[in-house]
């Protein structure tokens, strides 16, 4: 039998991965270009930062000032990871509705899909510019699987994902899944 993780508990699973990786950044890598066409290792974690506060402001709700991604990335998504999770852990914050792209829906529903999903691939990101190993779990690739399916074309849309890449027929599922969202493992 398949348990499904509740969305603060895979919030906070994949956070602390991407936490991992954001601490692990040698000094000398936050202005390494990464997978994402003109943006360092730095500006992926600012975009997290900024997307993830931007997202629960939607519902009214804001992530206090914190350190700055331009003098401390690390810290700032720690201080963003920290203040997503709070609101993530209270079901009244958590069920705050709006009408979204695809109708109406709710902040959990909405950091469970598409903000999980930016945590593991722009986890892949930051790790690919700073030079750090990393395999995407299989229960992982499974739940990037789905949110591919679900959001389809709109990946595409100008801001989200590149063009869907190219890649060889017998290639292995990360560099198949990656090259759908644009990038080349």
């Amino acid at each position: 039998m398949t348990t499904i993780e509740a969305t603060p508990d895979l919030y906070r699973r994949l956070a602390e991965t991407l936490t991992e990786i954001v601490d692990a950044v040698p000094a000398d890598r936050w202005e390494n270009p990464s997978p994402c066409e003109g943006w360092t290792t730095r500006d992926v974690v600012a975009h997290i930062v900024d997307t993830q506060a931007q997202m629960v402001g939607v519902v009214g709700l804001s992530i206090p000032e914190g350190p700055s991604t331009a003098s401390d990335p690390a810290g700032a998504w720690r201080h963003t990871r920290d203040a997503v999770q709070a609101i993530l852990d209270d079901p009244a914050k958590a069920g705050l509705e709006y009408d979204g792209h695809f109708g109406r829906t709710d902040l959990a529903s909405t950091m469970r899909t598409f903000y999980c999903f930016d945590l593991i691939v722009h986890g892949w990101d930051i790790a690919r510019a700073a030079g750090l190993d990393l395999d995407i779990p299989d229960h992982d690739l499974d739940m990037l699987d789905a949110v591919i399916a679900q959001l389809g074309d709109s990946l595409q849309m100008e801001g989200v994902c590149g063009p869907a890449l190219d890649v060889a027929a017998d290639a292995d599922r990360p560099t198949r899944i990656l090259a759908t969202l644009g990038r080349l493992a």
